[in-house]
C-alpha cells in the first residue's frame, strides 16, 4: 500500500509483482516522484495538520478521518495521516483509501510488508492507536500485551547447558521435517538472536548473552524430532551463571508475519557481467550468522539513498550452473549471490551498482510461499521465465534435477527481447547437452534477422506445445516468472489449458 521505491509494488508492468488481479498503475503528475516525496518530507511543512504535537487516537477518532483530504490510516499500530502522501503514491488514491479510518495492516503487508514506512511516512506520524484494558479472572491486562499465540500449533521451548569451552542452547519445536534452512541465527555486539521459522509462524530467542563467545556459531537440527541445537564456542572458559538478558520479543512465538524482517550487514566481495546490463553481486553474511535461503525464496536488500531507506526484494541464485564445480569458492553457508539488472533511470540500482569491493548492504532474512514438498514425487517440471525473471529458476532446476528421482523431464521456456538478454545462454545450453532430462527453449520479441529460434511473446500456441504432458497422468509442476503482465498472462494460458492452481506456481519477486 504505503510505498518506498519509485514503482509501485507489487505493481502491473513492474519487475517484480505476480498476478494479483490486475491493479493498474497510476501515472504520477509531475512534480510527484519519490525523490520530490522526499523533498517535500525535509521541507519542514505540518504533514499532520497538528503542528507536531503526537495524540493517542482512539479507534472512534480514527474512524472519523476517512476522506481523501483528511485520511489516517494506522499500521502496527501507529497511525499516520496520509493525505499529503495521495499524489505520490505510484498505486493510486484508490489503494490508500482503501484503509482510510481504518487499520490498515493487513493490506499493507499482501503488497510490501517489506516497506520500511516508518521512515517513508516519519513526518506524517499522527500518534499511536490507545491501548485497549481487556478484562481478566485477576486484574487487568492491556491488548497489546495479550499473546497471539496460534491455536494449531504448539508452542516451542528452550533450554541450555554448558561445558568448559562451549554453551548449547536446544529449542525444542516439536515438528518433524525440520531442516537448517529453518533456523537462522544472528550474533553482533554481545546480542545474539535466534528465529525459527515453523509453517506460518516464528519462534524467536533473542538476547544480550552473559559473556562473549566467538563468532563462528554451528547449528544442529535432527529433521525427526525437530530439536534444534545452537553451540556457541565461549570466548573464556568461565562458568555462565545465566544465559544472558533477555531482550525484545525474546522466547515468543508469533506469525511470522508479526515478526517483521530482520537485516544484516554483509560485505560485496564481487560483482561480474552477465549481460550489458545485468551483474552476479557475491555478499558475504557476517560471522556470527547462519542464514540458507530457501529454495524460490526471496530476500530484501536494504540501501540509503539521498536520505531514505529503499527496500527492494532479490531471488538469490547459485554462484553457476556447472555441478561439475565441486568445490566453490565461496561456500553456500556464508555467501549469498544475486543476479541485478541496472536500471539507469531507477533510483536503487544504479546506487546499489556504484558500491565498491567491501561496501555493506543490508540484507533481510528469507520470505517466500514456495516449499520443495512441491517437488517431491514429481514427473514433469515446466519453467516459465521472462528476463530476470529467470533467477527463481535456476535453484529450482539445479535442485530438481539433483534431488528428485521420478523426474522425467524438466523444460525452460525463456523469454527475452534479444539475445544479448538472456541470462546465462552459455550455461543453460551447456547443461541441456550433458543432462538428457533438461530442455532450454529461448524466445525473443525483437530478434534481428540472423536468429533461427523462436520469436514472440507469450501466448496460448507457445504455451500449448511447450507444457505437454508426456502421460494423461503425468505429475507436473509448471513455474512461472516474470514482470507483472507477463505473470498474469502465463496463469491464465495455463488455467485456459486446464492445469489446475496446485500444478502452477507463480513467482512475486526476483
Amino acid at each position: 500500500m504505503l510505498n518506498v521505491p519509485s514503482q509501485a509494488f507489487p505493481a502491473p508492468g513492474s519487475q517484480q509483482r505476480a498476478a494479483s488481479g490486475g491493479r493498474n498503475k497510476v501515472p504520477l503528475k509531475q512534480g510527484r516522484s519519490l525523490m520530490d516525496w522526499i523533498r517535500l518530507t525535509k521541507s519542514g511543512k505540518d504533514l499532520t495538520g497538528l503542528k507536531g504535537r503526537l495524540i493517542e487516537v482512539t479507534e472512534e477518532e480514527l474512524k472519523k478521518h476517512n476522506k481523501k483530504d483528511d485520511c489516517w490510516v494506522c499500521i502496527r499500530g501507529l497511525v499516520y495521516n496520509v493525505s499529503p502522501y495521495m499524489e505520490y503514491h505510484p498505486g493510486g488514491e484508490d489503494e490508500l483509501m482503501r484503509a482510510a479510518g481504518s487499520d490498515g495492516t493487513d493490506l499493507f503487508d499482501q503488497v510490501h510488508r517489506w516497506v520500511n514506512y516508518e521512515s517513508m511516512l516519519k513526518e506524517c506520524l499522527v500518534g499511536r492507536m490507545a491501548v485497549k484494558p481487556v478484562v481478566v479472572a485477576k486484574g487487568i491486562l492491556f491488548k497489546s500485551q495479550v499473546p497471539d499465540l496460534p491455536a494449531k500449533e504448539i508452542s516451542p521451548s528452550y533450554d541450555w547447558f554448558q561445558t568448559e569451552s562451549l554453551v548449547t542452547i536446544v529449542i525444542y519445536t516439536k515438528q518433524k521435517d525440520m531442516d537448517s534452512e529453518s533456523v537462522i541465527v544472528d550474533y553482533q555486539d554481545g546480542c545474539f538472536r535466534a528465529e525459527i521459522v515453523i509453517k506460518d509462524y516464528s519462534y524467536l530467542l533473542h538476547t544480550e548473552l552473559s559473556h562473549e563467545i566467538q563468532e563462528d556459531i554451528t547449528v544442529h537440527v535432527a529433521e525427526k524430532t525437530g530439536k534444534v541445537e545452537i553451540v556457541l564456542k565461549k570466548k573464556d572458559n568461565v562458568s555462565w551463571k545465566y544465559l544472558g538478558h533477555p531482550l525484545e520479543n525474546h522466547n515468543s512465538f508469533t506469525t511470522h508475519r508479526e515478526t517483521g524482517l530482520y537485516y544484516r550487514k554483509c560485505q560485496l566481495i564481487s560483482k561480474v557481467d552477465v549481460t550489458h546490463d545485468t551483474k552476479l553481486y557475491c555478499l558475504m553474511l557476517p560471522p556470527g550468522t547462519h542464514l540458507q535461503v530457501p529454495i524460490g525464496h526471496h530476500v530484501y536488500l536494504k540501501q540509503t539513498v539521498t536520505g531514505t531507506e529503499i527496500v527492494k526484494p532479490y531471488t538469490p541464485v547459485l554462484e553457476t550452473l556447472h555441478s561439475n564445480l565441486k568445490e566453490s569458492l565461496h561456500p553456500n553457508n556464508k555467501y549469498i549471490y544475486i543476479m541485478i539488472k541496472i536500471y539507469h533511470t531507477g533510483l536503487f540500482t544504479p546506487y546499489f551498482n556504484c558500491l565498491q569491493i567491501g561496501d555493506c548492504v543490508s540484507l533481510s532474512n528469507p520470505e517466500g510461499t514456495f516449499k520443495k514438498s512441491q517437488l517431491q514425487e514429481l514427473e514433469e517440471l515446466f519453467l516459465v521465465a521472462a528476463g530476470t525473471g529467470f533467477t527463481p529458476m535456476i535453484k529450482i532446476l539445479n535442485y530438481a534435477l539433483t534431488n528428485i528421482t521420478n523426474l522425467r523431464k524438466v523444460k525452460l521456456m525463456f523469454f527475452n527481447k534479444t539475445e544479448g538478454d538472456i541470462l546465462w545462454r552459455n550455461q543453460l545450453e551447456q547443461l541441456a547437452d550433458k543432462e538428457r532430462r533438461f530442455e532450454v527453449e529461448f524466445v525473443l520479441s525483437e530478434p534481428t534477422c540472423e536468429w533461427t529460434g523462436k520469436q514472440g511473446r507469450i501466448s496460448l500456441p507457445l504455451l500449448s506445445e511447450f507444457v505437454k504432458r508426456s502421460l494423461e497422468d503425468s505429475r507436473v509442476l509448471i513455474c512461472i516468472c516474470g514482470p507483472a503482465l507477463f505473470t498474469e498472462q502465463g496463469i491464465r494460458l495455463l488455467k485456459d489449458l486446464n492445469f489446475s492452481q496446485e500444478e502452477v506456481h507463480g513467482f512475486t519477486a526476483y
